[in-house]
């Protein structure tokens, strides 16, 4: 597949670009925010277009043109407010989904948040306005006509990834290495048992390949 990886620049993305790469059943292009982050993909040998989740979704269709697929590991930051998590987080994510439709480029995997889901599970969350973004983006994309994988990951550290998880419908809470989340999301674009599912992920002790395989 011809992959448009949304959010390409930040620290799961990253991991993504790498492994689609190194892939001989995809191809990446990276969507980034400005040219000086295109000029440094583009000097390691990787297709990338500059396109805005708070521009339109011509512009956003636009960079997918061609493109099978869509992985969507975009955000706001943590360090930004409600405004940005509203306009990324959740708006920027329905027009990625309205220009994936748009294109044809049906098969989506989107990268939620533990207990999206489960609005009693944020209820007092200090960051309330994230899960409030995802928890509707993720009914957007549910009710799109896309292929969709949602992924809902536990707290994201930057550890070496094990290559092993625990995926399920209702997790407790539990943290994961970014770089594994960026193997589940590959290994999901093919993966017919993730079609239409939704899941949360958090570090197990089984391969992600099993793991998705028995969901």
């Amino acid at each position: 597949m011809k992959v448009l990886l949304i959010g390409a620049n930040g620290q799961i993305g990253k991991h993504v670009v790498k492994l689609l790469q190194e892939s001989n059943e995809h191809t990446v292009r990276a969507m980034v925010r400005d040219e000086a982050q295109v000029a440094v993909l583009q000097e390691k040998g990787i297709e990338a277009i500059v396109a805005n989740l708070e521009g339109s979704v011509d512009e956003i269709a636009n960079a997918a043109q061609g493109c099978d697929a869509v992985i969507f590991t975009a955000g706001s930051g943590g360090h930004t407010g409600p405004d940005k998590t509203l306009l990324v987080d959740l708006d920027g994510a329905v027009k990625s989904m309205e220009a994936a439709e748009k294109v044809g480029a049906n098969r989506y995997v989107m990268v939620s948040a533990i207990q999206a889901q489960n609005r009693e599970s944020w209820a007092t969350s200090p960051i309330k306005p994230y899960m409030v973004a995802k928890h509707f983006a993720d009914r957007a994309l549910v009710g799109s006509k896309l292929n969709y994988t949602i992924v809902r990951p536990g707290g994201l550290v930057n550890e070496a990834g094990t290559g092993k998880v625990s995926a399920g419908e209702n997790l407790q809470r539990g943290s994961i290495s970014r770089e594994d989340v960026a193997k589940t999301l590959v290994a999901a674009l093919n993966e017919k048992n993730t079609y239409k599912r939704s899941f949360d992920l958090v570090t197990g002790e089984t391969a992600i390949p099993d793991v998705l395989k028995n969901l």
